[in-house]
């Protein structure tokens, strides 16, 4: 598999929070809350992370909640995976929702989530008068298993 080079900058005094693997073979960087902020039970907060990065045009960064986080304390990326786009030059965030009982206190520096860089085919939608047959058809939402 090729390197590819993903350029970033950190916000003025977030060096220490620099995207980092724990391990040389994981799949993901490890992404760092920037702020003290407590994530409220059902309810969305946007985690800042003090990264901007410039993705090369084929591939995507994906935001994903950290296993701890979701096992521990019921935290999680709402809208994950998050998807951040080769265009975008904003700073990189977390969109945290608390699924369980009880506030979640964030320290500056603590990891939140994790991002993985991904490349994506060279897709051409076609229109079509029809699609080819399936043994599962139109059946979704449930239709294969317990409902």
């Amino acid at each position: 598999m090729s390197k590819i080079t993903v350029k970033f900058i950190m916000e003025e005094g977030c060096d220490d929070l620099r995207p980092a693997k724990a391990h040389e073979d994981d799949a993901a960087y490890d992404l760092r809350s920037r702020v003290d902020i407590t994530v409220h039970p059902g309810k969305v907060t946007l985690i800042p992370t003090g990264l901007h990065i410039e993705l090369p045009v084929g591939y995507e960064a994906q935001v994903r909640p950290r296993s701890g986080l979701a096992l521990k304390h019921s935290i999680g990326v709402l809208n994950s995976p998050g998807t951040i786009d080769a265009g975008y030059r904003g700073e990189v965030c977390s969109i945290l929702f608390n699924f369980g009982e009880t506030p979640f206190e964030i320290h500056r520096g603590d990891r939140i989530s994790q991002m993985v860089i991904a490349a994506l085919p060279d897709v051409e939608m076609v229109p079509a008068d029809t699609l080819s047959e399936t043994g599962r058809g139109t059946g979704g939402f449930g239709s294969t298993g317990r409902k």
